[in-house]
């Protein structure tokens, strides 16, 4: 009697764990529904035509951006 119970008890565990699986593929369909579009990512490859950027460059904005953070 005791592994029938037992059966039974894996039966409904595996049934619960499908349940669980399905129930969180809904709840992503319809969160994928609610939240508005994306934009499309606008690539700024190319923006800046013709110009050279230099470590020095690079360096003095670092400066800038970090100048107020205590490493």
């Amino acid at each position: 009697m005791k592994h029938a119970a037992a059966v039974n008890s894996s039966d409904i565990l595996h049934k619960l764990e499908s349940i669980e699986k399905e129930l969180s593929g809904i709840k992503l369909s319809i969160l994928k529904k609610l939240t508005p579009a994306r934009r499309k990512v606008v690539s700024l490859k190319g923006i800046i035509k013709d110009i050279d950027v230099t470590e020095a460059d690079i360096t003095s904005t670092q400066r800038s951006l970090y100048s107020k953070t205590e490493v």
